[in-house]
């Protein structure tokens, strides 16, 4: 009755990566979420044509475990860098 099989879906990110000084401390943030390859590459292309900076940068992310934990590995290290 209750098991009905959850939809599996494939998810793209789109990462906007900032780099800040002469030090290149860099920052990442999921811009964009896709759930096909071409929406994510459309994501890409439009934020990369709205682009007016020379330290910001967009790139796709398709394994979404490696990407989710670069992006908590820097936040955290952000975090703590902040507190000291």
């Amino acid at each position: 009755m209750f098991n009905k099989k959850k939809e599996e879906r494939n998810v793209w990110l789109v990462i906007e990566k900032n780099t800040y000084g002469y030090t290149n401390n860099e920052t990442f943030t999921v811009a964009k979420k896709a759930y096909s390859n071409e929406e994510a590459i459309g994501y890409k292309v439009a934020l990369d044509n709205l682009n007016d900076r020379d330290n910001q940068s967009y790139f796709i992310a398709t394994d979404v475990e490696n990407a989710t934990n670069e992006v908590i590995k820097f936040h955290n290290e952000k975090v703590a860098n902040d507190n000291k």
